[in-house]
């Protein structure tokens, strides 16, 4: 009786050990990819003059990469996400209707903008939705159409609902190219973390409702010139808002990947060189795709079956 006890638990003992092996192994296996992608993500960065930040999380697993997650970087024209929110926000609580007309006066042209479109039109000459307005300023970054939106909206009603979300870091403190104000500091910011909560909220449901978060992400995922769009395939499904500032160049957006959704925010400041930033940002989004990528197409044991 005492042998066949004894030839019971060594049994079990097998039999538990085999079954936490291959467990063992698949977290083994990915734990080495794991690595081998924040080592290509931080030599990048190292090798970047200035200093870059990034947050990037797969929607699907939790698995998460980040850099200076909490340091607050300058957001440039990215910080127009939070813009689009609040727009969407008070569309969804009927306090405006995003078919709401508005038309164009020269007095409210944003001075010293080199770039904008809508300066280029005439005094009264033109009326548009604040949806196309959210369009300009999505796709175009055009500034007259963001400080539009923003003083339609209010200042302190973007960052109050920013706060609500419990973004203690990320702050619209300027209207577009106001010059003094950045001259004085107040500067629009953010943290690579912020930025990708935000995103993360929207896409969770929990900052709009289903028919309002899907608005927001379809404008976002319009054809537009970014640092995500030129790293990654013409296929990729990406809804994202570039930012860029003399020694500044920031993305963030959703990139929608079947069975691996992921969400990126890179910023970079202090830059010795702006077109350094831009490479630096497009190889950390072509590396986080091409990893994110790589698991969507491959079994729990990395095995990809590319023909039928």
């Amino acid at each position: 009786m005492k042998i066949l006890r004894a030839h019971r638990a060594v049994s079990l003992i097998i039999y538990a050990l085999t079954a936490v092996m291959p467990l063992h192994a698949q977290e083994t296996l990915s734990s080495a990819m794991h690595a081998r992608l924040e080592a290509q993500l931080n030599k990048v960065a190292d090798h970047l003059d200035g200093a870059m930040g990034y947050a990037i999380k797969d929607l699907a697993s939790g698995e998460t990469f980040t850099r200076l997650p909490d340091t607050i970087f300058p957001q440039a024209s990215s910080i127009k996400l939070t813009v689009l929110l609040e727009l969407l926000r008070q569309a969804q609580g009927g306090k405006l209707s995003l078919s709401e007309k508005h038309t164009l006066r020269r007095n409210e042209m944003t001075r010293n903008d080199t770039e904008a479109i809508l300066n280029k039109l005439g005094d009264g000459t033109v009326t548009m939705s604040l949806r196309d307005l959210a369009i300009f300023m999505v796709v175009l970054s055009d500034n007259t159409a963001t400080n539009i939106l923003i003083d339609r909206l209010g200042m302190d009603n973007i960052n109050s609902g920013i706060a609500r979300m419990g973004l203690k870091e990320t702050k619209l403190r300027r209207h577009m190219i106001d010059l003094e104000a950045a001259r004085q500091g107040n500067e629009n910011v953010s943290t690579p973390r912020e930025m990708l909560t935000l995103l993360e909220a929207v896409h969770a449901g929990k900052a709009l409702d289903a028919e309002h978060s899907r608005e927001y992400f379809d404008i976002l995922k319009l054809p537009k010139e970014s640092e995500f769009h030129k790293a990654l395939p013409e296929t990729a499904s990406i809804a994202d808002k570039p930012g860029s500032l003399e020694g500044v160049r920031c993305d963030s957006g959703l990139i929608d990947l079947p069975g691996h959704p992921f969400i990126m925010s890179i910023t970079t400041t202090y830059l010795g060189n702006d077109a350094d930033g831009e490479r630096a940002v497009e190889d950390i989004a072509r590396l986080a795709f091409d990893y994110f990528d790589r698991l969507a197409k491959s079994s729990p044991y990395g095995r990809v079956i590319s023909y039928q």
